[in-house]
């Protein structure tokens, strides 16, 4: 599918400078990127966003910086429906298993089988629901593999004036 729209993304400061770099979670690896390979999270509304990034701890929010961007990406595979899902050979068990404990117990989560099986498909990304504790139905994320700032996987963030830092060394 093509997705066109709005997402959003809290961010940890220290990566605020790289708005669209998935190299915080290419560290460890979560929940649909195994370890060195950088993918960009993203919230489909700004309260998925702050669940996503607190991971449910709603009376306790760690500093953030809530960024929006504009999306226009072909070739995302939708998994928030069982014909989706369906469509696309991907069980919901899978896609909600305890990935950070499996890191935690040094195994593999079982949901990077996701990424490549979907990326060697040339899927840029997936549309997910979140499972961050606390999220509802109407909680999704986008999640992408491949993004830049062309089409095919246009991904821009928006900071119209240019608030955002150019670099690390800005938030000593």
């Amino acid at each position: 599918m093509r997705f066109v729209g709005i997402c959003y993304r809290a961010h940890d400061p220290r990566w605020a400078f790289k708005p669209t770099s998935g190299d915080g979670a290419a560290i460890r690896g979560a929940r649909f990127n195994p370890k060195g390979v950088p993918p960009l999270y993203l919230g489909l509304s700004i309260m998925t966003a702050i669940k996503e990034a607190n991971q449910g701890f709603a009376h306790r929010i760690d500093p953030c910086v809530l960024c929006s961007y504009e999306i226009d990406c072909e070739d995302i595979a939708d998994l928030t429906t069982a014909e989706g899902r369906r469509e696309h050979a991907v069980e919901f068990d899978v896609m909600a298993c305890a990935w950070a404990a499996a890191l935690a117990d040094g195994c593999r989560p079982q949901s990077w089988s996701i990424y490549e099986r979907l990326s060697s498909q040339d899927a840029a990304g997936i549309c997910v629901p979140s499972f961050a504790p606390g999220a509802e139905a109407n909680d999704l994320n986008l999640v992408l593999w491949k993004w830049g700032p062309e089409l095919p996987h246009k991904v821009i963030v928006v900071d119209p004036s240019g608030r955002l830092p150019k670099e690390q060394l800005s938030w000593r």
